[in-house]
């Protein structure tokens, strides 16, 4: 088992936590780190790109020239694709790119990741985080007195004015607990709990 201490929004210690080794000792794998990366941008892929075939072209409904005698090529519709603005042959079309993961492969490998943070001691916890007004600023002197610059922020959210605060400040995000994943770690420095979130996203790793 592991400890961390537990600060407050101006970083001075005001309690201590004990971290489970079954979460915080889990070995670092990074293959699995990686496929659950890349299972997470796959599903956030959006296959919207698309042509279309000269079936979905409009016009090509006539003819346009008689079969024989005029010297030109056989051609039975201005919307082939050897013409001008005619159809796209074997273009993209719609497709869903997502797959899904082995429930407990996607669990190890948050528990790896939750480790590494741990192990390069980019994890802090604080105990709440209060903000009486959504205002950039507030999030920003946070940011400031933790001298963090890259940062994920795990919370409930029910902390709304926090969640909003935070919206436009680039480097820095914030996600509810049950929402946390191996991309979003990985893509920032520092994790910060607040002991809540910590203590719920625990319960649910167990």
């Amino acid at each position: 088992m592991a400890k961390v201490q537990v600060l407050d929004v101006t970083g001075k210690q005001v309690n201590e936590m004990i971290l489970p080794g079954e979460i915080f000792s889990y070995p670092e794998k990074q293959h699995l780190l990686y496929e659950t990366v890349i299972n997470y941008r796959a599903n956030q892929r959006r296959g919207t790109a698309s042509t279309k075939t000269r079936s979905e072209v409009r016009g090509g409904g006539r003819k346009p020239w008689r079969q024989k005698g005029t010297g030109r090529a056989r051609a039975g519709s201005n919307r082939s694709p050897l013409w001008r603005s005619g159809g796209t042959s074997f273009g993209p079309k719609y497709k869903d790119y997502g797959y899904r993961m082995p429930k407990k492969a996607k669990r190890n490998a948050l528990k790896s990741v939750l480790s590494l943070r741990l192990a390069e001691k980019k994890l802090l916890v604080l105990e709440s985080i209060n903000i009486e007004e959504a205002k950039t600023k507030k999030a920003s002197e946070l940011l400031k007195t933790l001298k963090l610059d890259s940062v994920l922020f795990v919370d409930s959210s029910r902390n709304r004015n926090f969640f909003l605060s935070m919206r436009n400040i680039p480097k820095a995000k914030v996600v509810d607990f049950s929402q946390v994943n191996v991309y979003d770690v990985l893509d920032h420095d520092w994790l910060v709990f607040t002991r809540g979130a910590l203590e719920s996203l625990m319960e649910r790793l167990k």
